[in-house]
């Protein structure tokens, strides 16, 4: 729990201090942009949507500031459909602003004509991703306090994230910023058990600092990506060249290693669905140990899921991390949402559930509309970030809070009493 500090956030933020006050609001794209018609209901949505309101309310100028990409959303053509878009999902007029070093003497003389603010697109500055200190105090020139509120980029070190921390009197997490914390705080405690994590995807040889941490607090670990066939092919069992990752083999022993240490189960698929390399249509189950030559995995077979069902209605507290996806999946993708039901079907059982990356997120929202956000983490790099052991820098960037509550009016009740003030210098003669 190291790399996560008690940090400042709008939620205990005082309040008359914002009135007035030019604040600026690193928001998120990819959450309050998404292509796909906005669900109010949706708690990311209203929590990222509430910091924005919340600030408009305390009477605040606002100036909003993302990235965004159309691979995002296809209609972000430029900075004003981007403010129209905005202008929606807020329910509040947003008018744009640029960003350039000439604008900087009239940015003052523009906040007179509105309440809501966009800048320009990040990801057209390449000053932003170098965390360039002037451009960070360009971005920054007349606002009084940064609020973060796009914790999928707080993995990163960029200039509208971090360098601009630096030019502000206040950098504090947003609504939607905080709740994401604590999201990750709860997948780091292993207060319930037995506890397992479902892992998918690849790369295991660079996420695998990241999984000598699960391997070593975790009650069990299940390979359900590419990165199961490192796992068998350290294992021993046989696995087609082209499935191996180069250099994983060591990585791989050492989770093995560790996992018989502790005396926990790691398990990897028992069959696949596989395509015919020359017949795509053509579907067939191989064992896992003896995919047949001209033969491709495309997903988890029926084996596979029956042995994960059976390990997972003992758990208390599960994580899936990571895509069920293999380098030819396409065709046939059933396992994920197989495993997106049966996690939804323990979820109601009260297992503690926290599911994480784009694609599995998509496969249990898709299973179950009711499944909370709070269970889901969109952004799987940034907690891989943080089981590596390395402290996200868009946290850090963010002003320190004491972290405990203290009840000030109790302390001083009675002012007719003579107040002690006890300075310490933290040095001992």
């Amino acid at each position: 729990m190291e790399p996560f500090p008690h940090v400042q956030t709008l939620r205990k933020f005082p309040k008359e201090e914002l009135v007035g006050k030019v604040v600026m609001v690193r928001f998120d794209s990819t959450n309050l942009l998404r292509e796909e018609e906005q669900d109010q209901s949706s708690q990311s949505v209203s929590s990222a949507v509430f910091t924005i309101k919340y600030l408009h309310e305390a009477g605040a100028k606002i100036i909003l500031v993302s990235d965004w990409r159309k691979k995002t959303n296809s209609q972000l053509h430029d900075a004003e459909t981007v403010a129209d878009m905005l202008s929606s999902v807020i329910q509040h007029r947003v008018v744009t602003i640029k960003c350039d070093y000439s604008a900087v003497l009239l940015k003052m003389e523009v906040l007179k004509k509105a309440d809501i603010f966009l800048l320009e697109n990040l990801s057209e500055y390449k000053e932003e991703v170098a965390n360039n200190s002037k451009f960070a105090e360009l971005l920054s020139s007349g606002v009084d306090i940064f609020v973060n509120d796009s914790f999928s980029q707080s993995h990163k070190i960029l200039a509208s994230t971090v360098g601009i921390a630096r030019f502000c009197s206040a950098c504090i997490a947003g609504f939607h910023f905080e709740e994401s914390l604590c999201q990750l705080k709860k997948v780091a405690r292993t207060n319930k058990r037995p506890y397992v994590a479902i892992i998918g995807g690849g790369n295991l040889y660079d996420k695998a600092s990241a999984l000598h941490f699960l391997v070593s607090r975790c009650d069990g670990l299940v390979f359900v990506g590419m990165m199961s066939f490192q796992i068998m092919h350290a294992l021993g069992l046989s696995v087609p060249s082209y499935l191996v990752e180069p250099g994983a083999y060591k990585a791989a022993l050492d989770i093995i290693q560790i996992a018989h240490d502790r005396n926990i189960p790691i398990l990897h698929p028992m069959d696949f669905w596989c395509m015919n390399e020359h017949l795509p249509e053509k579907m067939d189950i191989f064992p896992s140990h003896h995919i047949l030559d001209g033969w491709l995995p495309v997903d988890l077979g029926p084996r596979s899921l029956d042995e994960l069902n059976s390990l997972l209605v003992k758990c208390k507290k599960i994580l899936w991390i990571g895509p069920v996806k293999f380098k030819f999946s396409g065709q046939c993708a059933d396992g994920a949402s197989k495993l997106a039901q049966a996690l939804n079907d323990l979820r109601q059982r009260n297992c503690d559930i926290t599911v994480a990356g784009n694609m599995a997120c998509q496969a249990m929202v898709m299973e179950s509309k009711s499944v909370l956000v709070n269970d889901m983490i969109e952004n799987a790099s940034v907690l891989w970030e943080f089981f590596k052991g390395r402290k996200l820098p868009g946290v850090m960037a963010l002003d320190r809070a004491y972290p405990f509550e203290i009840d000030w009016k109790s302390a001083y009740c009675n002012p007719a009493q003579p107040l002690v003030v006890d300075i310490g210098s933290g040095t001992s003669l």
